[in-house]
């Protein structure tokens, strides 16, 4: 059963361990994808945009962009080192990216309680905003580190 505890203390506490846990995402490391910011509900990550991440009409892979958000987002529901994995995600697309940005998604927890934790997420390139997505998690019964 998970123990009660100030999930905030735990994450001050217990920081490297969880970032460290979470950085062993091998996909996201195999993409390029950078950690830029991680605290507690939420996450920044970024890539270059490179040409082998082009579809077919020249810009950047619709799925790339939900990856990226994807990775931000389970850092975010994760930041607290209690294991929680996505339910359900609405992606908006709105403008696409280009070979050469530099593309960053960000995560930020909208509310969160024992059971399910609200996220928000947008993809922005240097210049502006290209895609936003909402994800709901589901926070399971137990922590992935060791916690005293």
């Amino acid at each position: 059963m998970i123990q009660t505890k100030d999930e905030i203390s735990i994450h001050q506490n217990y920081y490297y361990d969880i970032l460290n846990k979470l950085k062993n995402d091998r996909y996201a490391a195999y993409l390029g994808m950078e950690i830029i910011a991680f605290n507690a509900g939420e996450a920044s990550v970024q890539l270059k945009a490179k040409e082998h991440m082009l579809n077919a009409h020249g810009t950047i892979h619709g799925g790339l962009l939900y990856t990226m958000a994807d990775f931000a987002f389970a850092l975010a529901c994760n930041s607290y080192g209690r294991t929680s994995v996505g339910l359900s995600t609405t992606t908006n697309f709105m403008k696409s990216a280009t070979e050469g940005d530099t593309i960053i998604a960000k995560a930020s927890e909208v509310r969160r309680n024992n059971r399910i934790g609200f996220y928000r997420i947008v993809i922005e390139t240097e210049k502006e905003a290209i895609a936003s997505i909402e994800a709901v998690a589901y926070r399971k019964n137990h922590y992935f580190i060791s916690i005293e």
